[in-house]
């Protein structure tokens, strides 16, 4: 009788335990960007974010959901995938009015110094359908943004369509996804390798990167996920564990940084 009762209660931790492992998984990766929402929200300032992040994740997690159609994955990596989407768009609408609103102040007091008040003050707008190459992801308008990410989840879904019968194009689809994801991290290790230096790069967020990308390939290894998953997990996590190494490195051994180095910030990152 004891014996049932402690299998119950160990059936029931387990369970338990899956529950928060699955909701971990999709939550945590939006985590980072809730402070980074208010902070952009608050000082409506969005030059320390850098709208490259969401077009890297949510190319990542289209691709992904695209390839459950041909190779089934957990669940709660869809789910993930579906949040991670609304979050990076989310984060697009607000930086975008941000933007154009800074740009409307910068004009407003360009006209009032020149004083040239009887002329209408007006801000150029780039637009997803002028096509304009030099342009790209740099739109006014949130709904160009929507537009083009629209237009490459209908050809994406189209060609999928076209080639799920073919194992090499479903195994390349989801190795691109998780690929993209996983080198997330790179510009901010290149960065540090050409300013010879991680000043400004926030210490403890690699160290969430780092925590939150081993979790997640244990996750991956645990559910018997596709191998694309936790092979480019173990990368990214190579990638955080080589950017900790820098820390390390050039807080103990200063550099003098290149003359043609410029700070920067670090970048947000899915966990």
């Amino acid at each position: 009788m004891e014996d049932e009762v402690f299998e119950q209660l160990l059936q029931v931790f387990n369970q338990l335990v899956l529950w928060i492992a699955a909701g971990a998984m999709i939550f945590g990766g939006v985590v980072p960007y809730i402070p980074q929402y208010r902070d952009i929200r608050r000082t409506q300032n969005a030059e320390g974010f850098s709208t490259y992040v969401c077009l890297v994740l949510l190319v990542a997690n289209i691709l992904r959901i695209l390839f459950r159609f041909g190779r089934y994955f957990e669940t709660p990596l869809l789910w993930q995938s579906i949040i991670m989407i609304v979050t990076m768009l989310t984060m697009l609408n607000l930086c975008t009015s941000v933007r154009m609103a800074g740009e409307l102040s910068t004009k407003r007091r360009s006209f009032l110094a020149t004083d040239n008040k009887d002329e209408e003050i007006k801000v150029p707008k780039r637009l997803f359908l002028d096509f304009e190459w030099g342009y790209f992801w740099s739109w006014s308008r949130f709904v160009d943004y929507l537009q083009c990410v629209v237009g490459f989840t209908l050809l994406a879904a189209y060609v999928t369509y076209l080639l799920l019968d073919s194992p090499v194009y479903v195994e390349s689809l989801g190795f691109l996804a998780v690929f993209t994801e996983a080198m997330l991290g790179m510009p901010q290790l290149y960065c540090n390798h050409q300013n010879k230096s991680t000043e400004g790069m926030s210490i403890k967020m690699v160290a969430m990167w780092t925590s939150g990308d081993t979790f997640k390939t244990g996750y991956f290894l645990l559910t018997q996920a596709p191998v694309q998953f936790w092979t480019c997990g173990l990368l990214q996590v190579g990638v955080d564990v080589a950017i900790l190494a820098q820390v390390y490195y050039y807080g103990r051994y200063p550099q003098k940084p290149a003359s043609h180095a410029v700070s920067h910030t670090s970048s947000a990152k899915a966990l």
